[in-house]
């Protein structure tokens, strides 16, 4: 029979719970462990790679937005190497420019072969020669005036400052913040949804020992939380076994990742999510998403108890 622990007897004795209300080792229960586990795991890879993706965004932006590109092209009667180099003095000279590296010919053709391919003869192509200028930092040139001076020296030549790219870096970055966030409420919904029907079933299971409590006249507030704890012990035990197994997928991930390293998988992976290395600041936001989760699951219990209770009443 079972022993009812209310801290104090009537008697003002101790009484000791010999076997708790709700079955610890329940179907239910470890059911509802696995559903909080894999809800953890799949909030924690979604956080992990939008801190992932907006790290690498955040140093996109900072190397472009440091670099200024100058492309001279060809003209018919002027030497292109002549104008390059009338072309780096004059950029040299700007207020801001740290440094000016123009590309040889065989340079600039290179950057071509992602798109044209290897092995072919670039020498009737007319491939304009690139020119990069770096920012020296804090500083911002007069991009007017620096086009003015490139134009006057050779009209062919043109200034990209990468706006353009920087504005669809902003704005990749924030379309995988507001997806990753949006997967997050779905999750943190399914999670809700989930311990609310886990809660009603504990309820309904033992229901007889809940009317047996309110006739021996124990309140609801004894009662929930009872219910309380074995959900937050369910919520707990679900969210370490998830923000563990997410750590140790992106602690694994680093390793591939060094693996491949040099290869032109791994630098398509590097140039898209960098070294897939979260920093300290990273696993201790995943742990904290894992107790979050376990208080939302005792959260979601407690509401459905005491609205299940008030049904019972």
């Amino acid at each position: 029979m079972m022993e009812i622990d209310d801290g104090l007897s009537e008697s003002g004795t101790d009484t000791r719970n010999m076997s708790p209300i709700v079955p610890r080792g329940s179907i239910a229960g470890r059911a509802l462990i696995a559903v909080v586990a894999i809800m953890t795991f799949l909030a924690s890879i979604t956080t992990g790679t939008v801190l992932l993706v907006r790290a690498s965004a955040s140093e996109w932006q900072s190397e472009v937005a440091s670099e200024l590109t100058i492309q001279v092209r060809p003209t018919p009667g002027r030497d292109i190497e002549r104008d390059s180099k009338a072309v780096s003095d004059a950029v040299r000279g700007q207020a801001g420019i740290l440094d000016v590296r123009p590309y040889t010919a065989e340079e600039s053709a290179k950057l071509l072969e992602p798109w044209l391919g290897t092995g072919l003869s670039l020498d009737d192509l007319p491939v304009p020669r690139v020119i990069v200028a770096r920012i020296a930092p804090g500083a911002t040139p007069d991009l007017a005036a620096l086009r003015r001076a490139v134009t006057q020296v050779t009209p062919s030549a043109t200034v990209d400052d990468h706006r353009a790219w920087i504005e669809r870096m902003r704005s990749m970055t924030g379309a995988i913040v507001f997806a990753g966030t949006g997967i997050l409420i779905l999750v943190v919904m399914a999670t809700i949804i989930s311990v609310s029907f886990a809660t009603r079933g504990a309820m309904a299971a033992n229901r007889p020992i809940v009317e047996v409590l309110h006739f021996v006249g124990a309140q609801d507030r004894y009662i929930a939380n009872r219910f309380l704890r074995h959900f937050l012990r369910l919520g707990l035990e679900g969210g370490l076994i998830g923000g563990i197994a997410a750590m140790l997928t992106f602690g694994f991930s680093e390793s591939i990742a060094g693996w491949f390293s040099g290869t032109p998988v791994g630098d398509q992976f590097a140039a898209l999510l960098g070294t897939f290395a979260l920093p300290a600041s990273g696993y201790l936001a995943l742990a904290a998403q894992a107790v979050m989760i376990a208080a939302v699951t005792a959260w979601a219990s407690r509401r459905t108890l005491f609205a299940t209770l008030e049904e019972i009443d």
